[in-house]
């Protein structure tokens, strides 16, 4: 008899999840680690957002079992948004409440992706996208992008990884973990090839609110007239609205993969939590003020960060146009007196020495680079890579 399925075994911890583990274990323990690793907004959630979720405990018809796809009222009010934001018009019946943004993606995968399909998958990439298009038992095929070019895949690139099975891309802008923002042009020019070549597209799009300087976000799905038909995309409350815990996320598509996926959830979850499911309600219909004061801190830390990285002999780095991190190359650090041969021998080197938790490159399939999230004090990002910096002069 066996143990645990092989499809299970073969599938890795987050290494953002693992890294902030690593870096709570060691504070548990008495060292004062300053963690870069889980991205996570640093602020509360909006008081608004909570009394709505205090005042929906107290609804009897928020205690029992809603329809699985997700309150009537909230899908409804996901497809004013995606309409508003991303340029789509859809009906509620095309959204699907899901446990989180991971939720959206794992569920997407699965109402999308046949055993054998290829997936492109430009890298750096999230860590949890290879997971999930595995899952589902697809091949992930990444498609490297590199500092040069800014970390966007061009058109090229993509055909030159297109086969006969490649059956979906997902496509990200702005970037987990890059930053990377993606221009207007560039985006219908791979929505163009995309509706061509007959594959479908997942976009996550729950930065789309983050983005800084001269950057726009521009959604795929609605880059060309014919893209819609093959698009799918994910989003959330977690990132705009500083409500990663409460675990509220969606998926857009056409109503054969709508359907598909919430017969899929009807067997995995059920609904999602009916009070997050209104809290969420109450961010979507509610006033951007708490994002805006978010926002301004991101990009004031975003600056900081990039600098004093700049500072660092060694470290490489470009200014992130969107989300909440910093990708800079460490190249320059391995292999010489740091002890390090890899980006994951440094993060180990950082957090154990420097006591700063980094995530490596590895884990984004771009080995010699590492994430660093700015969503946290200014006064953490300037402690931590100043302890980076003398790290590297002890060496």
């Amino acid at each position: 008899m066996g143990g645990v399925s092989k499809r299970l075994q073969a599938i890795s911890e987050s290494a953002t999840q693992a890294i902030t583990a690593k870096a709570k274990e060691l504070r548990a323990q008495g060292h004062n680690v300053i963690g870069f690793g889980a991205g996570e907004p640093d602020f509360p959630t909006p008081g608004h957002i909570v009394e709505a979720a205090r005042l929906a405990c107290a609804e009897p018809r928020f205690h029992k079992y809603t329809p699985v796809a997700g309150l009537p009222e909230l899908r409804e009010a996901v497809a004013r948004k995606t309409k508003h934001d991303s340029g789509v018009d859809v009906e509620a019946a095309n959204v699907v409440i899901t446990n989180g943004g991971k939720g959206a993606v794992f569920l997407a995968c699965a109402a999308l992706v046949d055993p054998g399909d290829e997936v492109l998958l430009p890298a750096p990439y999230w860590v949890t996208y290879p997971e999930a298009v595995a899952l589902a038992g697809g091949v992930a095929v990444p498609v490297s992008t590199t500092m040069s070019s800014g970390f966007r895949v061009s058109v090229d690139q993509l055909e030159a990884a297109y086969t006969e099975r490649t059956k979906l891309l997902i496509f990200v802008s702005p970037s987990n973990p890059t930053g990377a923002v993606y221009p207007a042009g560039e985006v219908a020019e791979i929505a163009r090839w995309a509706a061509e070549r007959g594959i479908w597209v997942l976009t996550d799009e729950i930065y789309e609110k983050l983005v800084y300087g001269d950057a726009a976000f521009s959604s795929i799905a609605s880059a060309v007239p014919e893209a819609i038909e093959h698009t799918v995309i994910v989003s959330g409350v977690a990132k705009t609205y500083a409500m990663t815990g409460w675990r509220v996320g969606w998926l857009v598509g056409p109503p054969d993969v709508a359907s598909a996926a919430s017969r899929f959830q009807s067997h995995a979850t059920s609904n999602v939590a009916n009070v997050a499911q209104a809290a969420a309600l109450a961010a979507l219909n509610g006033p951007l003020d708490a994002f805006e004061e978010m926002h301004a801190a991101f990009d004031r830390r975003r600056l900081l960060m990039c600098r004093m990285l700049g500072e660092i002999p060694g470290v490489e780095v470009i200014e992130p146009e969107g989300a909440f991190y910093a990708f800079p190359s460490v190249e320059g650090l391995l292999g010489n007196e740091s002890g390090a041969a890899t980006s994951l021998e440094l993060a180990e080197l950082l957090l154990h020495q420097a006591k700063i938790a980094v995530v490596p490159g590895e884990a984004f399939g771009t080995p010699g680079y590492a994430r660093l999230t700015f969503a946290m004090s200014d006064e953490d990002i300037a402690d931590g890579l100043e302890r980076w910096r003398s790290f590297v002069a002890g060496s």
